[in-house]
């Protein structure tokens, strides 16, 4: 397991407009300047937070879609980030694994978010996604299911960075700092978080606070309040000496959600 190279894009959502947001996307990716292994946007990139699937949810090999494959050609890595999704008349919040052959696989959100009546639009899913990438396991995560450590357990050292793609709103910001360490510390694995900013079409703040913290809970990137493309690195041997130094993952229960 070498270093991995990670952008992530913090970026404003123009509220439901599909073809505006990729079109932004795509401007605010041309200033990368070093190769990356993965590029990770927000939940919902293509639309924000909305409950409208009716009228935005795609199939699978929709336009976003192919713009993913698109995108992961031309910057030659892994592109993620979450979408809506139409699939045997249901819904779904799904994020996209997009390899640059073409190859992908992807997540349905477990947790949907009651407060924003998400429950009443969205199919959840029923299983976790790890992939590997350069070496490292990478287990990708959906915004709220964030607050449940169960579903998240790193059972076995069964990945080596979480992420997080979010629509989390500045009135619980803290909660989202405060849950990603714990998260971090818990697994002894990178965890990266990237959150939307702006104000969606409800209203609703956004201050993105997109972060890394490595496995011992240090922040090694941190941003709020604007839009921000960032690449950076993650280091393998921070993983390898946390978890030699501190074993505390074999002393854990063994126990998970099936």
């Amino acid at each position: 397991m070498g270093n991995l190279k990670i952008t992530t894009f913090q970026g404003y959502l123009f509220w439901e407009n599909i073809d505006k947001n990729l079109q932004n996307i795509s401007t605010r990716l041309s200033a990368i300047r070093e190769k990356t292994n993965l590029i990770v946007l927000p939940e919902m990139f293509s639309t924000g937070f909305s409950m409208n699937a009716e009228k935005l949810a795609e199939p699978m090999g929709g336009k976003t879609i192919k713009w993913m494959l698109k995108t992961a050609k031309q910057y030659e890595c892994v592109l993620t980030g979450s979408i809506i999704i139409k699939e045997n008349d249901n819904y779904y919040n799904r994020l996209i694994w997009m390899r640059p052959d073409g190859t992908y696989e992807y997540y349905d959100k477990r947790h949907l978010f009651a407060l924003g009546k998400e429950h009443q639009t969205y199919t959840p899913g029923d299983k976790r996604l790890v992939v590997e990438l350069n070496g490292w396991k990478i287990c990708p995560m959906i915004c709220y299911d964030l607050r449940f450590p169960v579903w998240l357990r790193n059972v076995h050292e069964e990945y080596d960075l979480m992420l997080i793609v979010a629509n989390w709103p500045e009135r619980r910001i803290a909660h989202w700092r405060a849950l990603i360490n714990a998260r971090a510390i818990e697994n002894q694995a990178y965890v990266v978080g990237v959150n939307r900013v702006g104000h969606d079409g409800n209203e609703v703040y956004h201050s993105g606070d997109s972060t890394c913290v490595d496995p011992n809970g240090n922040v090694t990137y941190h941003k709020r309040d604007e839009e921000d493309l960032y690449t950076f690195t993650i280091n393998a041997d921070e993983v390898k000496k946390t978890r030699q130094a501190l074993p505390f993952l074999k002393d854990a229960d063994e126990f998970r959600i099936i």
